[in-house]
C-alpha cells in the first residue's frame, strides 16, 4: 500500500468510525428513552450530543488530548534538542513545523496529535527528553512526524475524543437510571428491556475499546518503517524502543481513552491474568515484533 493510499484509507476511516459512534450513541439514547417513556426525547438528546461531539472531536481533538495529559508548551531554550531535531527532521520530510509539548512525567514516551500537518502538535516527556540521546531522540520524533504525515494524528485523536465521551455518557446515564430515572411502577414493560440496557452499559466500554483497536496496530509498524526512512537510520529507533521498554514503570496520570496515541502503551506494566487479559485489547504490537522489523530494513 502506498503512503498515498494509507493517507486516504486513514481519513475514509475517521469519517467512517465518526458515524458509527453517532448510529450507535443515538441507539443507545433512544434504548433508555424507550424504558422511561420518552424515546423520541431521548434519541434527540442522543443525536445532538453525538454529533456535537464528533465536530468538536474533529477540530478541538489535539487540544482535548493536551488537556488530558496536562501538556504544557516546550521552549527552545528550555528543550534545544527536542525543538532543533523536530524542526530538521519536518524540513526533511517536507512537513509544517509541529507544535511542541511536554508532559512532567519520568516515565519515557510521546505521541502526535492534531487534525492534519498544519495542525499538528508532538509531545514529549520530560523522562523521554532526558533519557535519550540525539540519535535516539531523532528516531522517536521521526516516528511521531510520520504519524503527522499519514494521518493516523486525525484517526487517532478524534478516536481517543469519542471513547473519552462513550465513558462520560454511560456514566451519566447510569446514575440516571440508578437515582430514580424511571419513577412510574406501574408501567408494564418487560424487564428483559432493563437488563439489555444495564448489559449495553456495561459494554459500552468494551466497544469504545474495538473503537480504538479500529485504527489498527499496522499504523505503528507503519510509523517505525517511516521513520527509519525519514532519518537514514533505523538503529536511532531500536535503541529507543528498547530503551521505553526496559523502562519498568507507566506515566503517572493518564488516561486509557488516549493510551493508543503513545509511542509505548503508556499505562503501568504488571504481570498478572488481568494484565494479560488487557493484552489481548493492547492498541501496541509488541516492541519486540517492532525491534525485529526494523532491524530488517
Amino acid at each position: 500500500m502506498s503512503l498515498y493510499s494509507q493517507i486516504s484509507k486513514n481519513k475514509k476511516k475517521t469519517f467512517l468510525i465518526i458515524f458509527v459512534f453517532v448510529l450507535i450513541l443515538s441507539a443507545f439514547f433512544y434504548l433508555i428513552g424507550y424504558l422511561v417513556d420518552s424515546p423520541t426525547l431521548f434519541f434527540t438528546i442522543g443525536l445532538l450530543i453525538s454529533i456535537f461531539s464528533s465536530l468538536f472531536s474533529y477540530y478541538n481533538s489535539d487540544k482535548i488530548v493536551l488537556y488530558l495529559v496536562s501538556a504544557r508548551p516546550a521552549s527552545k531554550e528550555e528543550y534545544f534538542d527536542f525543538y532543533t531535531v523536530a524542526e530538521n527532521l519536518s524540513i526533511a520530510a517536507g512537513l509544517p513545523m509541529p507544535k511542541l509539548y511536554v508532559i512532567d512525567d519520568p516515565s519515557p514516551n510521546a505521541f502526535a496529535t492534531g487534525r492534519n500537518p498544519k495542525h499538528a502538535v508532538i509531545c514529549a516527556t520530560t523522562g523521554l527528553l532526558s533519557l535519550l540521546d540525539r540519535e535516539e531522540l531523532e528516531g522517536v520524533i521521526g516516528h511521531e512526524l510520520s504519524h503527522i504525515k499519514n494521518y493516523d494524528v486525525l484517526l487517532a485523536s478524534v478516536v481517543a475524543t469519542l471513547v473519552s465521551t462513550v465513558a462520560f455518557v454511560s456514566d451519566i446515564i447510569l446514575r440516571y437510571l440508578w437515582w430514580g430515572g424511571d419513577d412510574n411502577e406501574d408501567r408494564d414493560r418487560s424487564p428483559i428491556l432493563y437488563v439489555l440496557a444495564f448489559i449495553a452499559l456495561l459494554i459500552m466500554p468494551l466497544v469504545a475499546t474495538l473503537i480504538q483497536l479500529a485504527i489498527s496496530r499496522q499504523r505503528e509498524f507503519l510509523a517505525d518503517a517511516s521513520s527509519a526512512y525519514l532519518t537514514r537510520n533505523p538503529r536511532g529507533l531500536i535503541k529507543a524502543l528498547k530503551k521505553l521498554e526496559s523502562y519498568s514503570k507507566g506515566m503517572s496520570h493518564v488516561s486509557p481513552s488516549v493510551a493508543h496515541l503513545f509511542i509505548v502503551n503508556p499505562l503501568k506494566k504488571k504481570k498478572s491474568v488481568i494484565s494479560w487479559l488487557n493484552g489481548l485489547f493492547n492498541t501496541h504490537p509488541p516492541i519486540e515484533e517492532r525491534i525485529k522489523l526494523l532491524e530488517r530494513l
